[in-house]
């Protein structure tokens, strides 16, 4: 029997930030299936195989290159994606949400890298890796959050994602500043003329993301060879994409930024990101003992993931709601804030790909780089994730001013 219309409710849009946890939650858990696969298979007869491969060069770039530079460009790409839409009209658009995980996330790097330059002073050669521990894994943090599911409160997942954001923004950032070859000033001139094409394509009203695609495509090549790493070149397409759907109107989803980012969520979150850990995460664990364990570079990683992590991004923003600074995340207990800064120790993406940058062409520092971030990433998460699950959900901490990401 059909019903009346009056009876009739349209269907309700999952919202944005929900497909977000989605997306990037089980995007996390196949990322951890994938590394387990990665590590036996680089452990097993298809060892030789599974290197070689990755060795294999197409096109006048390796495997693991086009992976690295080319895959990893679309990966930035929505990272730039959501550091502007949630800057401009998201969970970071105003100064009282941007402060706790900024304030936050300062700390979640700051410390961390201190951390791996206190265990790595007497080895001159390592001190280029101190960005490696740095960064957060929101993929796989959120994947740890999801098997908690209301455990947690939103508020806090809410903090997490934007903590993240702002820590994926340093470390593109760091990777700009420190992580750079010898720069060619004719391909950057070509990159920077792609960048006033696409801005020009911006401030016109161009709303069809084809364009700027083309002209991004042609940006990554030109930044690829100018000696600055051409994951940049995401970051960069990203900040042109217009939020606005017409310049005259509101924003809305039909923007193109909006449209864009729902496009590449799914692709990136089960596919770019999975490749990435198969083919980064193997390790050939042969031979490995306590001593190879505890080395400065492995160690370092380890210790600033876990221990540097939590104190920072802990620490930091206690203060900052001790002292008035922000307000606290609805719902929320100490333990449970806790608990979220040990995932932040999971680094496993972001800091992988700093490893690369920091040691190129050195295999024996990117399997202890290896090594290490497994290390400190497996010891956040676990711990994380026993700390929430027994931490109790009553007794929030004490405002001083409204409750933020209720």
């Amino acid at each position: 029997m059909d019903l009346p219309k009056s009876d009739l409710k349209p269907a309700r849009r999952i919202s944005l930030m929900r497909r977000f946890f989605d997306s990037e939650a089980s995007g996390g858990m196949i990322l951890m299936g994938v590394t387990v696969i990665a590590l036996v298979i680089a452990n097993s007869p298809l060892a030789g195989a599974y290197f070689g491969l990755l060795k294999t060069y197409v096109l006048g770039l390796s495997i693991l290159h086009w992976i690295n530079d080319a895959l990893m460009a679309v990966f930035f790409l929505l990272v730039g994606l959501e550091i502007k839409r949630e800057m401009l009209d998201g969970q970071l658009s105003t100064w009282p949400r941007r402060i706790l995980p900024g304030i936050a996330a300062f700390g979640g790097m700051v410390v961390p890298a201190l951390v791996y330059l206190a265990i790595t002073w007497n080895e001159p050669h390592l001190r280029h890796g101190w960005a490696i521990p740095a960064a957060t894994d929101i993929a796989f943090a959120l994947g740890v959050l999801a098997i908690l599911g209301s455990r947690v409160p939103t508020s806090l997942k809410i903090f997490l994602t934007a903590l993240a954001i702002l820590d994926d923004l340093g470390a593109i950032i760091i990777i700009a500043l420190f992580y750079t070859s010898d720069l060619s000033l004719m391909m950057l001139g070509a990159a920077a003329l792609c960048l006033v094409v696409l801005v020009a394509f911006n401030r016109f009203g161009v709303v069809s993301l084809l364009p700027y695609l083309a002209v991004g495509a042609v940006l990554w090549f030109f930044v690829l060879k100018s000696g600055i790493h051409a994951t940049l070149a995401g970051v960069a397409l990203a900040l042109t994409i217009p939020l606005h759907a017409n310049p005259k109107k509101t924003r809305t989803e039909d923007s193109p930024l909006h449209r864009l980012e729902h496009a590449l969520h799914g692709p990136v979150a089960y596919a770019i990101i999975p490749i990435f850990g198969l083919a980064n995460a193997g390790v050939s664990l042969s031979g490995l003992s306590l001593d190879a364990l505890l080395s400065p570079l492995p160690l370092g990683i380890a210790m600033g993931l876990f221990l540097g992590k939590q104190v920072g991004v802990y620490a930091f923003s206690h203060a900052a709601i001790h002292f008035g600074l922000a307000d606290v995340p609805a719902g929320a207990t100490r333990v449970q804030c806790y608990g979220v800064a040990l995932l932040c120790g999971i680094g496993f993406t972001m800091s992988l790909f700093i490893g690369a940058l920091a040691f190129p062409g050195q295999p024996e520092l990117g399997d202890a780089t290896k090594i290490g971030v497994l290390m400190g990433s497996a010891l956040s998460a676990l711990v994380g994730y026993l700390v929430l699950s027994v931490a109790p959900r009553e007794q929030p901490l004490q405002p001083s001013r409204p409750a933020a990401y209720n």
